[in-house]
């Protein structure tokens, strides 16, 4: 379940509702029933999503992620705690959210997601929300900018080196 979180950004209760009928391995998109937002929608399953969804053990349950009985879980303190206390994570620490908020984060900032595209991601219902990631975003554009200044001082550099050779060869 962690994994997938921070495969797909999922919400916590997103994957608590995730029904196997929802994968279409086909056409690699999960379908998010009545997510946080409100209006059923997909988002693309990426290959380790898949992979990890398609090497996932099957039960009884139209659930993938049920509870003991089968049923729709409601929640994951008990597995959560356990793996909190192993790897000495903070006792506030919100695994699901944290794991949502670092595929949010990764995405903004890469420089390769527009803020759009983030948002449908995310499921977001307005861009505002999204916004918090604006931050991840501008920096990654300001890298990118950078890049693009140490190239061109290096080109002009070189530019001008050819130029005073050439200069002093007229001399």
């Amino acid at each position: 379940m962690m994994k997938l979180a921070v495969y797909t950004g999922m919400w916590r209760g997103e994957l608590f509702r995730l029904k196997w009928k929802d994968l279409d391995f086909e056409r690699g998109f999960i379908l998010l029933d009545d997510p946080k937002g409100g209006v059923s929608q997909k988002i693309p399953m990426m290959k380790a999503a898949r992979e990890l969804l398609e090497s996932h053990s099957r039960t009884k349950s139209p659930y993938v992620f049920p509870s003991q009985n089968g049923g729709q879980r409601k929640d994951v303190r008990g597995p959560i705690k356990r793996i909190k206390e192993r790897a000495n994570l903070p006792k506030d620490f919100r695994p699901l959210h944290g794991l949502r908020h670092v595929y949010a984060s990764m995405l903004a900032s890469s420089g390769k997601v527009d803020m759009s595209t983030l948002q449908k991601l995310l499921t977001h219902k307005s861009p505002q929300m999204t916004q918090r990631y604006a931050h991840l975003h501008d920096d990654a554009l300001k890298k990118a900018a950078n890049v693009a200044e140490d190239i061109i001082t290096d080109a002009m550099k070189d530019d001008a080196e050819k130029e005073i050779i050439q200069l002093s060869k007229h001399r």
